[in-house]
């Protein structure tokens, strides 16, 4: 056969999805030594679809019939869903304006109808899709490196969709195994079976992302190094598996993902998090992130991306509007800034009452910061004024003030996070070694004066969540780490406003999940009304 003819086979089968290796586009047979040859031909191919994988988790996906909604930047716009969902950021503009998420701060989007909803599936299941089609086109006994690598990044990115998709529509692992969770997509499922694929239980979803990640680490061991931070490493992959190990109460088995994950890579020092930082991945402390140009779409929008919406010292965004009524800043729940000691260095990522931080003084100098914070920098145009507990967590672009760029890289997976999933992890085995753990990172890296005072193991691992609360603010862990730990949502006595301010929100509230969108039962005949979650109504705000 000529080699023209194999290359049209492959693009076919890169393409189309329905096609396989038996047989060429126009169906003759192909036989095994046939395809054996179109294998070798696939890696520099297959190099292209992984670029899927990383743009699919940053890109103004088209996913809903509003092109131009402006909360439709991928991954962390997700992100801000479910840190607004939770208590601990929040902005007071209460209006739809320039706050694009508002129905999530208000919990009016967990509807069947919701666009947020909507996009928080499609989502996924796009991103998943191109995992699929990789792994269809690449057999589970293929002998080349390159395509080894390739099939375990395809699987740790389609375990990575499912883990963030079973914690969206089903409440935690330990205790609704049985519960229904979210339809398996494979890379084998057909057409017609998307179209009748019932939710497959709690249980059997994480059994797919352990049996996902288990073999994306035999594959991803020994491979070859990444081009850059969004690709998946073994190290990704071991993070992933110890974030699964976590919800699924593996507390040896977390600890031990989690430190083959971070390896002998350090968090940030307290003099890196001193000014505002958390925009470049090739910081040693991240392990995986979405890396972003100046060349990338959403970047060239100027606003619809995660630093217009996040970053209060960018010079094109949301935040920084010129339109003080309208301005979005992020803040912090004033009640959680207030628990952070006076020696953590993190208290600094946000301005206090009278606008002022060290961190900000050390990213600007001590006078610019406070004409910045005061909205008088540049004549008045941007910032508007800052509101107390403004966050200044996340830098600008290259780290200069006011860059109009917003090309900042996103995190998706840090040390930092994996040395709080450690010390949990070894706490609940034995409490003395969790603590020493949490206070070896808080007192390194953090708060040279911290000590962990926790005398239960209940207290520890309010400790190790309120860690996590200040460390990864804004990263998209809040509402997932309320859940995990059957936690409540608690908004009174804070800085919400009011029609963002619920009395409390009981622990495992129907509210607290999401439905399965339209988008999905539509054309789903195995999932009816019955099968959904149960319907909740928004609570009513309160003084």
């Amino acid at each position: 056969m000529k080699i023209n003819k194999y290359i049209l086979l492959l693009s076919a089968t890169m393409v189309v999805v329905s096609c396989d290796l038996d047989k060429f586009p126009e169906g003759s047979t192909v036989t095994q030594d046939q395809k054996n040859e179109v294998v070798e031909l696939l890696p520099d191919r297959i190099s292209s679809e992984l670029n899927g994988l990383k743009t699919g988790l940053y890109s103004h996906t088209n996913l809903l019939t509003d092109y131009n909604n402006h909360m439709d930047y991928g991954f962390p716009a997700a992100c801000m869903i479910y840190e607004t969902a939770g208590q601990d950021l929040l902005t007071l503009n209460d209006q739809t304006g320039y706050n694009k998420f508002i129905s999530s701060q208000r919990l009016l989007d967990r509807n069947i109808t919701s666009t947020f909803n909507a996009f928080l599936w499609k989502l996924y299941y796009k991103h998943m899709k191109t995992a699929n089609d990789i792994l269809k086109a690449i057999p589970a006994d293929a002998a080349d490196a390159s395509l080894k690598k390739y099939r375990g990044q395809a699987l740790a990115s389609r375990a990575f969709d499912y883990l963030q998709l079973i914690q969206t529509y089903q409440l935690t692992y330990i205790g609704h195994e049985t519960a229904n969770g979210v339809p398996l997509v494979l890379e084998t499922t057909s057409d017609t079976e998307l179209m009748n694929n019932p939710r497959a239980s709690v249980q059997q979803v994480y059994g797919r992302i352990m049996e996902d990640l288990d073999e994306a680490i035999t594959l991803l061991t020994g491979a070859s190094a990444r081009a850059d931070k969004a690709e998946i490493s073994v190290e990704v992959a071991y993070g992933l598996r110890a974030r699964a190990n976590l919800l699924m109460g593996k507390w040896a088995a977390a600890a031990s993902d989690a430190a083959k994950a971070y390896g002998t890579s350090a968090p940030y020092s307290v003099a890196d998090v001193s000014q505002p930082t958390f925009y470049n991945a090739t910081d040693n402390a991240w392990i995986w992130g979405i890396v972003v140009t100046t060349e990338d779409y959403l970047a060239k929008t100027g606003i619809v991306n995660w630093p217009s919406n996040l970053c209060s010292l960018t010079g094109m965004g949301y935040t920084t509007a010129a339109s003080a009524t309208d301005v979005a800043y992020r803040l912090i729940n004033k009640n959680l800034w207030a628990k952070i000691p006076e020696t953590d260095v993190r208290k600094g990522w946000w301005v206090d009452e009278d606008l002022h931080s060290p961190v900000l003084d050390n990213g600007l100098g001590e006078d610019y910061a406070y004409y910045w914070a005061n909205g008088m920098f540049n004549g008045g145009t941007f910032p508007s004024k800052f509101s107390p507990y403004t966050n200044v967590k996340f830098g600008p672009d290259n780290g200069t003030f006011a860059d109009t760029d917003n090309a900042q890289d996103w995190p998706l997976m840090r040390v930092e996070e994996m040395k709080l999933i450690e010390a949990e992890a070894l706490g609940r085995d034995n409490l003395a070694t969790g603590k020493q753990k949490l206070e070896e990172f808080v007192r390194q890296y953090r708060d040279p004066s911290y000590t962990c005072t926790a005398g239960s193991l209940d207290a520890f691992i309010d400790e190790v969540w309120f860690q996590r609360r200040v460390e990864l603010w804004g990263e998209g862990f809040a509402l997932f780490d309320i859940l995990r730990l059957k936690k409540p949502i608690i908004r009174q006595g804070a800085n919400y406003p009011i029609n963002s301010t619920f009395a409390e929100i009981a622990a495992e509230a129907p509210i607290m999940i999401y439905r399965i969108p339209e988008a999905e039962t539509s054309v789903n005949s195995a999932i009816t009304e019955a099968d959904n979650n149960p319907a909740a109504m928004a609570p009513t705000p309160v003084n």
